[in-house]
């Protein structure tokens, strides 16, 4: 009988250690998404720790806007409002949460909830030369399922799904070497 309960509990302890195996094997590694024909997520690891550009909301959705120590340095040398362009190797991370309200907070404040999406941006003058030199990527995420994928036509913005697809909408602040994002006084 001690023989028979040990055997038992050794099965399930084994059958738990395979699940336990299983769901840490199918989890997605986000490092392996890559924008048909362009951007790598991988291209932006460590963005989480880049400096903060810039906040935004568009009445929809709260951004943080991060820049690698090149796009620091160069913001804080007056570019793009020196009219100068920018030099290869700036990236940018846009992260994009769902704004939700924190009811038990003082003031009821809008607060930074799910998250929707990544967006990055690289300027390579050679590998982006038909798109203004820079290169673009959009994330999608799936909070159910902690998934996150290409951007496509069907998301919100539609997303080309190549490198370029931010590049229609930049162009209208070419003047300003195709980024939106401004540095504020801080």
């Amino acid at each position: 009988m001690k023989r028979k309960s040990m055997l038992m509990t050794a099965g399930v302890a084994m059958a738990l250690a395979v699940l336990v195996a299983g769901v840490a094997i199918s989890a997605q590694d986000r490092y392996t998404v890559k924008v048909p024909g362009g951007l790598a997520f991988s291209e932006f690891k460590g963005y989480e720790t880049w400096q903060l550009m810039s906040i935004s909301h568009n009445g929809t959705k709260f951004a943080a806007i991060l820049g690698n120590p090149a796009m620091i340095q160069a913001l804080k040398a007056g570019i793009p409002d020196n009219g100068k362009p920018f030099p290869d190797g700036v990236r940018m991370a846009k992260i994009h949460w769902n704004p939700k309200t924190k009811t038990t907070y003082p003031g009821s404040p809008l607060v930074a909830g799910t998250l929707h999406d990544v967006d990055f941006m690289v300027k390579d003058s050679k590998r982006f030369a038909d798109s203004g030199g820079w290169g673009y990527g959009a994330f999608e995420y799936d909070d159910a399922t902690d998934i996150f994928r290409p951007g496509n036509t069907s998301d919100s913005p539609p997303q080309g799904n190549d490198a370029k697809c931010g590049f229609a909408c930049h162009t209208i602040v070419k003047n300003r070497d195709y980024l939106f994002t401004e540095f504020p006084k801080r």
